[in-house]
């Protein structure tokens, strides 16, 4: 495996981001579950209620953030693929 940085994949760098996003977002959620504030009461996607614990408000910010970011990364992806440089060069 060659250790090169110009080597690696962008794909591997955008997941590795992806992923610290998602557990900082997470790490928040339980720090704010832990100071709870008054009138805590997350509700993921507004159907699922979750308890105002900081295990709640974690699972809350890193689903929440995991499905955006997620879905965003995918249709970049879908677009990528879709669309190559050959086509959008002409």
């Amino acid at each position: 495996m060659d250790d090169n940085p110009s080597r690696r994949g962008g794909r591997n760098l955008v997941l590795v981001v992806y992923l610290i996003i998602v557990l900082l977002t997470a790490g928040l959620g339980f720090i704010i579950g832990v100071i709870s504030p008054q009138g805590l009461d997350p509700e993921l996607f507004g159907v699922v209620q979750l308890a105002p614990t900081p295990t709640g408000t974690a699972v809350y910010g890193g689903a929440t953030i995991g499905v955006l970011l997620g879905v965003l990364l995918l249709l970049v992806v879908f677009v990528s693929r879709r669309y190559d440089d050959a086509e959008v060069n002409r």
